[in-house]
C-alpha cells in the first residue's frame, strides 16, 4: 500500500473475524516493527504473543476478572474492598490505566466515548450495554491474537516512548497487510494472568496490550474519532 493510505486507514478495530493469522505473518509484523528507532538503540521493550489455546486461556481469565469487578461497581466501598481481596480480582498491573483525565483532555475523551456508543446505538443511560461493550476489551474483541507490550523500567518514560514507537510501527505494518489492531491500556490492569503464561524478565513492566486479527464486517469498525486541527496541534510563538 501507499504509505499515506496505510497511515490514514489504520484505526482501532473492535470486532475481529475468526480468520486465523499465520505464524509467518506474525513474524513478519514483528520484524517490521524492529526497524523502529529507540533510545541509543537500546530497544527497551519485549512482546508476549498469545495465539491458539493460550489466547483462549487469557481471554477467559481476563474476562472473568473483569466480570467480577463489574459486579462490585455499585456495592458499598467496604464490600468492594473485601470482595476484591477475597476474590483475587484487585488489579495487579505495573501501571494504573484508569486515570482521572486532565481538564483540558477530558472533553476529547468524552466525545470519543459518545461517538463510539452512538455508532453502536447504545444509549447514555444503558449501563448494561456499556458494561458489555467494555467487557469486550478483555475478550480481545474476539481477535485470534493478543499481544502484551512490556517496557524496561530502567529508562523510565523513555522506555514507554520507545515502546510506543514500536507499537505504531507494528500497527502500520498490520494495516499494510490487511490486518486490524486495537491498542488497549485496559489489558495492563492485570499482570498475573500474563505472567502465568510467559516468562517475563523482572525489569520489564506491562505497558499495554494489543488485539490483532482480520477486521470483521461490523458497524463498530466504521467509527473514527476526529483529530486535532493543525492550529490546535502547533504551539504559538511568543509575541
Amino acid at each position: 500500500m501507499d504509505f499515506n493510505d496505510v497511515l490514514h486507514q489504520r484505526r482501532s478495530i473492535r470486532a475481529f473475524s475468526d480468520r486465523p493469522v499465520a505464524p509467518e505473518t506474525l513474524d513478519a509484523l514483528l520484524a517490521d516493527a524492529l526497524a523502529s528507532p529507540s533510545w541509543s538503540n537500546t530497544q527497551p521493550y519485549r512482546v508476549a504473543v498469545a495465539t491458539g489455546e493460550q489466547v483462549e486461556r487469557l481471554r477467559r481469565m481476563l474476562s472473568e476478572r473483569f466480570a467480577r469487578v463489574a459486579t462490585l461497581q455499585r456495592a458499598p466501598a467496604w464490600k468492594k474492598l473485601v470482595a476484591a481481596v477475597r476474590g483475587g480480582v484487585l488489579p495487579d498491573g505495573d501501571f494504573k490505566p484508569i486515570l482521572k483525565y486532565p481538564a483540558d483532555l477530558q472533553p476529547r475523551r468524552v466525545a470519543t466515548g459518545h461517538g463510539l456508543y452512538q455508532t453502536l446505538g447504545i444509549a447514555r443511560n444503558d449501563h448494561a450495554a456499556r458494561d458489555a461493550q467494555m467487557a469486550r476489551n478483555f475478550s480481545f474483541f474476539d481477535a485470534p491474537v493478543a499481544m502484551f507490550i512490556f517496557a524496561h523500567k530502567g529508562l523510565g518514560a523513555y522506555s514507554a516512548l520507545d515502546a510506543g514507537i514500536f507499537l505504531q510501527s507494528l500497527m502500520l505494518s498490520a494495516t499494510n497487510r490487511g490486518l486490524g489492531t486495537c491498542a488497549q491500556g485496559a489489558l495492563a490492569l492485570w499482570r498475573s494472568p500474563v505472567e502465568a503464561e510467559f516468562e517475563i524478565p523482572k525489569d520489564y513492566q506491562l505497558l499495554c496490550g494489543l488485539s490483532l486479527g482480520y477486521p470483521a464486517d461490523d458497524v463498530v469498525n466504521t467509527y473514527r474519532p476526529d483529530r486535532r486541527t493543525l492550529d490546535e496541534l502547533v504551539l504559538s510563538n511568543r509575541t
